[in-house]
């Protein structure tokens, strides 16, 4: 299957409490963070929680932008999902960093729609037999050992 889109997680920590705390200044972020991108803003929506944190999600044309901050913590958890090629997710969370000037962060790109194709989509599990193995072949040696000195 073709890839359908882009989808970028980030973790970032080490934010100012009064940038996550303030629901203008992300919502400004997110805007410009839109426009940069080349993104196509369909609505904006946010939510103040009590005492501190918000929620923000900007609907694009081309899918998602959304915000959630945990000011206390000084941790943001962002993800911009795109479909198509003219959008640039990457250039949307690069301005969110300039923003939000986070200390640590973690991204995670995930290509969207390309499951089985791509090794890092695919479940990673691996059985090894080898340790059983040797415990069986040491036990039956043994076995033939002891059984020889009679």
């Amino acid at each position: 299957m073709k890839i359908i889109g882009k989808h970028i997680m980030v973790d970032m920590y080490g934010c100012s409490f009064e940038s996550l705390d303030n629901i203008d200044f992300v919502k400004n972020a997110m805007l410009t963070a839109v426009n940069e991108a080349q993104m196509t803003l369909l609505d904006f929506t946010s939510h103040k929680f009590e005492p501190q944190g918000l929620t923000a999600l900007a609907l694009l044309a081309e899918s998602h932008m959304s915000i959630h901050t945990y000011p206390e913590l000084g941790y943001a958890a962002v993800d911009v999902f795109t479909c198509g090629d003219h959008s640039r997710p990457d250039k949307a969370v690069s301005i969110l960093k300039g923003f939000l000037k986070p200390t640590k962060v973690k991204t995670t790109n995930i290509r969207r729609g390309d499951f089985g194709s791509v090794t890092d989509m695919k479940p990673k599990s691996k059985v090894s037999a080898t340790p059983m193995r040797r415990v069986r072949d040491t036990g039956s040696k043994m076995l033939k050992l002891l059984s020889r000195s009679k």
